[in-house]
């Protein structure tokens, strides 16, 4: 065995968890918390995974997530929205709950460094772009004017 075979079987640490809001606590606050907890909990989640991505495989391109996440907090048109991420694109509700009511579009980081921007009805791509700041602003554009207030439960759950 040579000294190459040695460091391949070495894991380097992993950072340590980040400590998440309290989705439970947040809720018992109102819709606006929970709001900004999911936010706070998606980025440092996303934060994180980013981090482990590098140590398990340096080098290897991935999604630009965290800075689409960083761009698109702060706008405070989708700041109020109830993030959430699916296969790493992101979306944005007017819902704390699901079903989600999906507001404008969902964004895609894509393994080049680009964005896809979709719109939600009809399904379709209006554009890819190279950063997350103009992804962010391509939403902006998809949003309703006065998107609806932020809900706590869905139709369907009788509170």
């Amino acid at each position: 065995m040579d000294a190459n075979d040695e460091t391949c079987d070495q894991q380097l640490p992993l950072p340590p968890r980040p400590v998440l809001p309290d989705i439970a606590a947040a809720r018992s606050r109102g819709p606006a918390d929970v709001v900004e907890a999911h936010w706070q909990s998606l980025q440092l989640s996303w934060q994180w995974r980013h981090a482990v991505h590098q140590i398990r495989t340096p080098g290897r391109p991935y999604p630009g997530i965290v800075p689409l996440l960083e761009a698109a907090s702060a706008q405070p048109r989708l700041r109020r929205l109830y993030p959430f991420t699916s296969h790493f694109a992101l979306l944005f509700s007017s819902s704390t709950g699901y079903p989600w009511t999906v507001q404008a579009g969902s964004i895609e980081p894509l393994h080049n460094g680009r964005f896809t921007v979709r719109r939600r009805s009809p399904f379709t791509v209006i554009g890819e772009v190279g950063t997350a700041e103009e992804a962010v602003a391509l939403v902006l554009e998809l949003l309703p004017i006065d998107p609806e207030p932020v809900i706590t439960a869905s139709p369907d759950e009788h509170v």
